[in-house]
């Protein structure tokens, strides 16, 4: 069992032992916070208040969003690591803060301790599209542009050490091409710059607006990191058909709660919330935007952040990708 799991189970018991049967029962006792660890208004944001809304009516005690945005997720991370481990401060937030920012500097918390996997709740797939600065039809072709002409291509991601970044340099290692890193630090900029041609390729996850811009047809899909292809883009081929199975990287949603949580605390939180993504409402609403619900055990989820946090530690030892 990876640390992660193990301090975590560890950890859970012994508050559980601690905790009367009462008080478990309980659970919620009053309002429970959710912190979103990003701006309000994001796709991330009408998730959480959406499954909120449904978990208030389910379990009888309002469930208030929190935006807590900074450090790419940190901030708001770090408040629920610091938060009483009785469940009624939780945490709707991509893996990253957990996975991927810890390997890049020093966080204020431990991962591995400080909290505890609840429930993986959505993948949000990664677009790569062509902006009309790229005459390549297909994937296949902006490969061989790129093998033709070095640094000719350049690549718009979110950011340094983004999941974005991440798919670039495994994609050059794998193809043995070379391309430009243009990160930006705001999605509003990035998006116009690429409706204008400022680059040629753009790597962003899956949301309304992007949708918006593919159906006028000033964005191109070429491919998509995701487990399969997405039904709204039935013609878009994931990396991993391409052949590029190590850059075949998504976005990752879920809750977690701070470390010691007692797991009847867990398990009531986990249950309700896959009863919550069975809803055809919620569903389909994930769906419209291309993120797909997931569910599971609070324990598959936890071998999910394990595997996922290895792999990007190796992706990062190999390239020396740095945190801006």
């Amino acid at each position: 069992m990876h640390s992660i799991q193990r301090r975590a189970v560890l950890a859970a018991g012994v508050a559980a032992l601690a905790l009367p049967a009462a008080a478990q029962q309980a659970y919620p006792s009053r309002p429970v916070r959710i912190v979103v660890p990003y701006p309000p208004g994001g796709v991330s944001d009408a998730v959480a208040r959406a499954i909120g809304e449904k978990l208030a009516a389910q379990m009888g005690q309002p469930f208030v969003v929190d935006n807590k945005a900074g450090a790419s997720g940190t901030i708001g991370v770090d408040a629920v690591a610091k938060a009483a481990p009785d469940g009624h401060t939780i945490a709707f937030t991509a893996i990253s803060p957990l996975v991927l920012s810890p390997h890049l500097g020093k966080v204020p918390y431990d991962p591995d301790s400080h909290l505890a996997p609840v429930v993986s709740v959505m993948y949000s797939p990664v677009l790569l599209l062509a902006t009309p600065a790229l005459a390549a039809r297909d994937f296949r072709e902006l490969v061989a542009m790129a093998k033709g002409k070095p640094r000719a291509v350049r690549w718009a991601t979110s950011g340094s050490a983004s999941l974005g970044h991440l798919m670039l340099e495994q994609l050059q290692d794998q193809a043995g091409v070379a391309m430009v890193h243009v990160p930006y630090k705001g999605g509003g900029q990035q998006m116009t710059d690429a409706l204008s041609g400022q680059f040629e390729i753009l790597s962003t996850n899956a949301g309304p607006a992007v949708n918006e811009h593919i159906k006028a047809g000033k964005l191109r899909p070429l491919a998509v990191g995701a487990p399969r292809r997405l039904d709204s883009l039935p013609n878009v081929p994931t990396l991993a058909e391409l052949g590029y199975a190590r850059a075949n990287l998504s976005s990752q949603f879920g809750i977690v709660a701070p470390g010691g949580t007692p797991k009847p605390v867990v398990d009531k939180l986990n249950a309700q919330v896959n009863a919550v993504l069975q809803l055809p409402e919620i569903r389909s609403r994930l769906l419209a935007t291309n993120n797909v619900p997931t569910g599971g055990s609070a324990e598959a989820f936890g071998k999910e952040i394990a595997a996922e946090s290895e792999a990007n530690l190796r992706i990062i030892r190999a390239v020396g990708i740095k945190a801006d």
